[in-house]
């Protein structure tokens, strides 16, 4: 299981955000805005596609690790394997440990466990950003959301995964939490 963790991990640590803003010619992302490699800060470069390039691989590779996982060895290598892809997102060997806040990633993870709660996850994320427009406070309300909606849906095991990695997310978020409190938080589509 240490060995699917690790296969987890690096599907994870993948920086997409970095990866592709530098190919397209914008530089390195972590000196931009929250500092981070995740599609809400690439979306501070103004690039929209860009931000939903990332949004979209970011989320994947936690997919790929659950189902890769799955398919060969069984439900709890996917549990640990989806763990594995979240931590490697949030502490990216290749980036001195210092990646995303994971919110994607947690999605990707979702849609290879449990697809029908990624469900719920868009309704909260979207509508709390719609009505807010913090991006921070969506997936903060989301992290809170998942793990009860995947208990009330029967799978007490994703569940619990989900409570480790909604109480990671919220930790990482804790500047976002700070700001949120003292109104000084970055919106949705605002620049650096």
């Amino acid at each position: 299981m240490l060995g699917v963790l690790l296969f987890g991990y690096l599907c994870g640590s993948i920086p997409f955000g970095l990866i592709l803003t530098r190919m397209a010619g914008l530089g390195d992302v972590r000196s931009i805005g929250s500092g981070n490699t995740g599609a809400t800060n690439v979306l501070r470069t103004g690039n929209k596609k860009l931000a939903v390039a990332t949004l979209l691989a970011d989320a994947l590779k936690g997919t790929l690790a659950v189902i890769a996982a799955r398919q060969f060895l069984g439900m709890e290598a996917a549990l640990i394997a989806g763990l594995g892809a979240f931590l490697g997102h949030l502490y990216p060997v290749w980036l001195k440990f210092k990646g995303g806040k994971g919110v994607a990633t947690y999605l990707g993870v979702l849609l290879g466990l449990a697809p029908l709660i990624v469900l719920v996850f868009a309704v909260v994320w979207l509508g709390m950003a719609r009505l807010f427009r913090y991006s921070s406070l969506a997936g903060l309300t989301t992290a809170i959301v998942v793990p009860i909606a995947l208990h009330l849906y029967g799978r007490p095991e994703v569940a619990s995964l989900f409570v480790v990695m909604s109480a990671i997310t919220i930790l990482k978020h804790h500047q976002n939490i700070r700001r949120l409190l003292a109104g000084t938080e970055s919106r949705i589509g605002d620049k650096g």
